[in-house]
């Protein structure tokens, strides 16, 4: 290939001089691993591409040298960045539309490495260079000679170096190109990122030797055996010592077995051998089938509790250590995940071996998506153009051979929003008779012309619903109408996790549980993308779209994950587990019962051990252990409340009765007394708190006094108990979190900040005062310059021994079309307030539509520990249906009690600021805390992509009445 032949970059061909696709195998075959330090250098297209690199006598000493694995535009982003920057869009392409053309500012990575042969490399046989991923387009040389080129970033490739290499010293020369023609397959909602970031390795191939292998092991849930029938070359023996088997290849065993599931992955160490070669393999055996219009693994009906996973590190960008790889398994099974889809392409193959072994269902992705295509009506899209066939099928039959014996795999996924096409259905024909032992999954195929299951993406409740019933819309093709309504369905992507939230959580939940054709989903993602960077005095932020000036970018939609780009669980995920919990635990007062339900579908509740606590005022009175019989999947036993819990006294405030399941031994993803489950309920209700008179207001100086309380000139509270304050008055906005402010209808946060509505810049209006013999009455209007609605607030301060009470009456005024962010007072207080203690839901944050996880209790923070970090700071923080919080420092504290509850939010910096800011670091700490307490806020949903917030978790405008106490303490 001389210097100027190019045209493999935009070839629509897959790749030229590449051996066929075979499985990752564990070989005892010798290995040279090639990753490490190379020397690199990045030029800026082909017209700027050094002549003769590939030649061993070439000297690029002075060249940088670069890790691989690795990606280049991810290398020294706080200083120079010398090889680009990370680029991001969700759909539209980055480059002309122009298929399969792309520009000629095209950067081009040049890569060089030596490499000694080792000396007992075998001399018969063949010498393979493999590369794992390389990011999307690359030719090879070794020695000077061409091994060919190849795409398809997320794939594998194999080239033969047999007659290349030799005794010795080598040089490999790879050239990779940020565009080609398969840029245009590979347009995934993720940062545009080039390299070789997978690893590389010579393999030897042994004459004689196993090229391939085919493992099917099938279950039989009526007989209890397992089929095991191996595809390998003529000769080979296939061994799995723990069952006695010692069978051909080719030769069918069956024997009784242990099953592979999600829940119980069990794997048989096997081997298949020549008389030059051993392969280890590990074998799990199960079947899938669409049966009876319900997707089964081993005869049972599934259900899918899962998340999309991209491959993200926020150092790194794709290229992932295993380490990364395995802790993303256990944040998952800890938070009671049971599925991952490979969005929108196969993952290192690393991870398979660790879903096998750790148990997740697997949805596996091809890495294929044509999205921007359809901002020109789908126009030349790839998927339905005979000339890109050949591509198709190639990433398709590289996917399953490669990952075709991982148990965990059980549905294969032709690509992600590449519209329809023939291509595709040749992708599903192709599949379907290489491995008719998985069903075939695609998004697009709205009809199901050929899939096996109905998948969507973000059909909301209503229409989930109607799926569920098998009352949906008809498709647009007649004939597959009885088709479609037959098979299974599945939620690829819902409840979008960008932000705050995602809500309406339980009520998929509901709804999966409820029709048995709805078999759950994957939640869109499981990872934030943002990109770690630092500030000048060493501030941690992550970066999202736009931050490296993208003149085209789609700003921070790439936060959209249950974890944080560091890895921290999200309030998201918290919820998540709860929602999905394996196990349900529901704890009656009134019978004194308690009920446990095992919703696993293959395991027993034998792993788990059942634990009570009673807690009187969040303070523990007894704990204990619940005695219940195992359980089987779908079996459910009730029992009498422990026999301390009746014999229980009198309550000194809310008794509360918390059931937990917990590991009772260590397993691989956590260890003994992890939670798994919780139940909860109340036993005995403590007398509520009210507002009370008795003592008058009068006027002091320039404003009034109510007891220990002063109030300005305007009736607002500047003092109680000698402890300075500002506030609190009637607040009805919110920082909008990205639900608010993105969504496929009309964004509410447009709605909140229209002229008509203006709700982030009221203005109040005194009314009135009156200091009378019972309190002090300020009446006041609410409202935004240029609006013509406004609110009615009364505020009524009255006096009760060391309590000052308030009670807020709100009536809005005009056409409140629209539901409120919240509703609610804020108040500013002493910075030295900083412990807060509170008696409520907790945890974490809560919404109206994010509780399920919040459970009732005592619980301690400081006011930078009830910060949630989002990438893009929103509203956050609030803590539900609290009765009485406490804020203490500096030898002060401030208690607040509700009559009977309020949302407590306590933040360094105001509502105005967390709007104001793009990114944590922006966020700068008053001198100041800012207290909001709520009778109510709007839930969440997850219109940023998905169905909004649902009636019920809306908080619309009417005449509400609040009352909260507050008492101070030295």
């Amino acid at each position: 290939m001389s210097r100027t032949d190019f045209t493999y970059v935009e070839s629509v061909s897959p790749g030229s001089g590449r051996r066929g696709p075979r499985a990752a195998l564990d070989s005892d075959a010798a290995a040279l691993v090639l990753d490490g330090d190379w020397r690199f250098r990045l030029s800026a297209g082909l017209h700027d591409t050094t002549a003769g690199f590939e030649d061993p006598a070439f000297d690029a000493g002075g060249w940088d040298l670069l890790a691989v694995p690795s990606m280049w535009q991810m290398h020294d982003l706080d200083g120079e960045a010398p090889y680009g920057k990370p680029a991001y869009t969700n759909v539209v392409y980055p480059f002309p539309v122009d298929p399969p053309r792309v520009p000629d500012a095209n950067p081009t990575g040049e890569y060089r490495r030596a490499f000694t042969l080792p000396a007992d490399w075998p001399a018969t046989g063949r010498t393979v260079l493999r590369f794992e991923g390389v990011d999307s387009a690359f030719a090879v040389w070794v020695n000077g000679t061409l091994l060919g080129d190849g795409k398809g970033s997320r794939l594998p490739t194999e080239f033969d170096a047999t007659g290349a290499v030799r005794p010795g010293e080598n040089t490999v020369a790879v050239r990779v190109h940020q565009w080609s023609s398969g840029s245009y397959l590979e347009d995934q909602d993720m940062w545009w990122l080039s390299g070789i970031f997978r690893p590389v390795s010579l393999v030897h191939r042994p004459d004689g030797g196993i090229e391939d292998v085919f493992a099917h092991a099938a279950y039989d849930h009526r007989t209890g055996l397992g089929t095991l029938r191996v595809e390998a070359p003529e000769g080979a023996r296939v061994t799995v010592p723990e069952l006695g088997i010692d069978v051909s290849a080719g030769e069918t065993a069956s024997v009784r077995v242990e099953p592979w599931t999600a829940e119980t992955p069990r794997l048989y160490e096997a081997a298949v051998a020549t008389g030059t070669e051993r392969v280890s393999l590990r074998i799990g055996f199960r079947t899938v089938e669409v049966e009876g219009g319900l997707l089964k693994v081993n005869g049972r009906r599934i259900l899918l509790r899962g998340v999309n996973r991209h491959e993200w590190d926020p150092d790194h960008g794709r290229t992932l250590s295993v380490a990364t790889m395995r802790r993303d398994l256990e944040v998952m099974k800890r938070h009671n995940v049971n599925a991952v889809r490979t969005s929108h392409y196969p993952p290192d193959r690393r991870f398979l071996d660790l879903c096998d072994e750790i148990g997740v269902w697997v949805v596996d992705e091809c890495d294929l998506e044509t999205h921007g295509f359809v901002f020109h009506e789908w126009r030349n899209n790839p998927s339905d153009e005979p000339v890109w066939r050949e591509a198709y099928l190639d990433r398709m039959a590289r996917m399953v051979e490669r990952d075709k014996n991982h148990a965990s795999v059980i549905m294969w996924s032709l690509g992600n929003e590449s519209h329809t096409g023939q291509n595709l259905a040749a992708m599903s024909a192709w599949v379907k008779e290489r491995d008719p032992g998985r069903p075939v999954h695609y998004e697009g195929d709205w009809d199901s012309g050929y899939v096996d299951v109905y998948s969507r993406m973000y059909a909301d409740h209503a229409e989930t619903d109607r799926i569920g019933h098998r009352t949906e819309e008809s498709t647009k093709d007649p004939a597959l109408d009885e088709h479609r309504r037959g098979i299974p369905f599945v939620l690829c992507e819902y409840a979008h996790a960008m932000g705050n939230g995602p809500g309406g959580l339980s009520e998929y939940q509901r709804l999966f549980e409820e029709h048995e054709r709805c078999q759950g989903g994957f939640v869109w993602e499981w990872i934030d993308h943002g990109v770690r960077r630092r500030t000048g005095d060493g501030r941690e932020w992550f970066a999202y779209g736009g931050d490296f000036g993208e003149p085209l970018h789609d700003g921070n939609f790439v936060v959209d994950g249950l974890v944080f780009p560091d890895r921290e669980p999200s309030p998201g995920l918290v919820e998540f587990k709860k929602v999905v919990e394996p196990v349900r635990i529901t704890v009656d007062p009134g019978s004194r019962r308690i009920t446990v339900e095992n919703l696993r579908d293959f395991a027993g509740t034998g792993d788990l051990a059942f634990t009570w606590t009673v807690e009187d005022g969040g303070e523990t009175e007894h704990t204990g252990r619940l005695d219940l019989p195992e359980l089987d999947p779908g079996n459910a036993a009730i029992v009498q409340f422990p026999s301390p819990v009746a014999d229980l006294g009198a309550p000194r405030g809310e008794r509360w009765l918390t059931v937990r399941a917990v590991l009772a031994e260590d397993e691989p993803w956590a260890e003994a007394g992890h939670e798994i489950a919780w139940g909860q309920a109340r036993l005995a209700a403590a007398p509520a708190p009210a507002p009370a008179g008795g003592a008058p207001a009068e006027a002091a100086g320039s404003g009034y006094r109510l007891g220990d309380a002063a109030f300005d000139a305007l009736g607002r509270l500047t003092a109680i108990g000698g402890l300075e304050l500002d506030g609190p008055r009637l607040d009805l906005w919110r920082a909008p979190t990205d639900n608010d402010l993105r969504s496929w209808h009309a964004p509410l946060a447009d709605t909140w900040r229209d002229r008509a509505a203006g709700l982030y810049r009221l203005e109040h209006k005194v009314l009135g005062i009156e200091a009378g013999a019972d309190g002090l009455t300020v009446a006041t209007r609410v409202a935004a310059a240029g609006a013509e609605i406004g609110m009615g607030a009364v505020y009524k301060w009255t006096r009760d021994g060391d309590r000052l009470w308030l009670t807020v009456e709100v009536d809005p005024e005009g056409a409140w079309d629209f539901p409120l962010p919240r509703l609610g007072v804020r108040a500013a207080l002493p910075k030295e307030l900083d412990e807060v203690t509170w008696f409520g839901g907790g945890p974490g944050e809560a919404y109206a539509d994010t509780r399920a996880a919040a459970r009732v209790g005592r619980f301690r923070s400081t006011a930078a520990g009830l910060q949630t970090p989002y990438v893009f700071p929103q509203e956050n923080g609030s803590r539900i249906d609290v009765r009485w919080a406490t804020l203490s420092g500096g030898g002060r504290s401030l208690t607040v009690l509700g009559a009977p509850h309020f949302a407590l939010t306590v933040r360094p910096w105001t509502s105005e600021d967390l709007e104001a800011a793009k990114h944590r670091t922006d966020l700068v700490e008053r001198d100041r805390l800012y207290m909001n307490l709520d009778a109510g806020l709007q839930g969440m949903g997850s219109a940023a992509c998905g169905p909004g917030v649902l009636p019920e978790h809306r908080l619309p405008a009417r005449a509400t009445a609040f009352a909260l106490g507050f008492a101070t303490g030295a």
